[in-house]
């Protein structure tokens, strides 16, 4: 995708989480229609709803064409291109496309490694296995980066690298389980992620905190005129810290920081309820964010 050296008239991408949707909002604005083909009920189905939704409402709103559950898909030679049979529930029972780009997933090139020859196990998908300092199970050999199959991100990759050469070269004990997940979907606007989603924290059984506020509330946002999205914490009732967060919208893979950073300081939100953040920023709207607080489900 990134050689292409022409606009397709009309591209379809299989796969509606974050590398189809980041191209399916790149190529929509250089003049292609676009279409996202997604087998789920939702795009980016690992988001909570309200994320997901606000996420098709903004791409939508580009006159980006979005057909979910489409649980046979197939594709065959047309005259006009490809057809991409959908099968959806409503609509067209297939799309016809000049370009097509398969965005269903990744499996790491450890095929030719000769890892069978080295005795090193690699699980279904190709992932080579690793423990909690990223040992594999030969002595001697570890596994970093998209290769192990602990985070496919330039972050944890380099993270990766951190934790091995702190515990062979300075008598550490760093773990991969101590990394708080971190990542963001950069479409326009972004999506930033911490933690726990809603739903992740409701399945842990935890008394939960939640709050959410629209991009509307946001100054920096409303000044920009970039409004589209909100702001969402959960917390742990109890122990009073942060368990995830999320921000769609303007500055948001920026702004979550603020968020990563008190939890990895294993602090409770009250130190960020009380921090003085400076306007007019997105982060400037954590302390009221936080001080709205309730219950789950209340």
């Amino acid at each position: 995708m990134l050689a292409l050296d022409q606009v397709p008239r009309h591209l379809v991408v299989v796969g509606g989480s974050y590398v189809g949707l980041e191209f399916a909002q790149i190529y929509r604005r250089f003049g292609a229609d676009v279409t996202v083909v997604e087998k789920s009920p939702r795009l980016i189905s690992r988001e909570d709803e309200d994320v997901s939704e606000g996420i098709r409402q903004i791409l939508e709103a580009e006159g980006i064409r979005v057909r979910t559950k489409a649980e046979c898909i197939s594709l065959a030679p047309h005259r006009d291109g490809v057809a991409i049979g959908v099968n959806c529930v409503e609509g067209p029972p297939e799309a016809i496309g000049s370009h097509v780009l398969l965005a269903v997933g990744r499996r790491p090139n450890t095929d030719d490694l000769g890892l069978d020859r080295a005795g090193v196990e690699v699980d279904e998908r190709g992932n080579i296995k690793v423990d909690d300092s990223l040992a594999t199970n030969v002595p001697g050999i570890w596994a970093l980066g998209d290769c192990n199959g602990r985070g496919a991100f330039t972050h944890t990759a380099y993270n990766d690298f951190e934790i091995v050469a702190a515990n062979l070269l300075d008598g550490e004990h760093r773990k991969v389980s101590a990394r708080i997940p971190v990542y963001a979907l950069y479409t326009d606007p972004p999506l930033g992620r911490v933690g726990m989603t809603d739903t992740q924290a409701r399945g842990s059984g935890r008394p939960l905190l939640t709050s959410k506020r629209p991009m509307t509330r946001v100054g920096r946002a409303v000044e920009k005129g970039e409004t589209r999205g909100f702001m969402k914490v959960v917390a742990d009732a109890e122990t009073r810290k942060i368990l995830g967060a999320a921000i769609l919208g303007t500055g948001g893979d920026e702004a979550i920081h603020g968020v990563i950073d008190i939890m990895n300081a294993d602090a409770t939100l009250d130190v960020l309820r009380w921090a003085v953040p400076i306007h007019p920023t997105v982060s400037e709207l954590f302390p009221t964010l936080l001080l709205d607080l309730k219950p789950a489900g209340s």
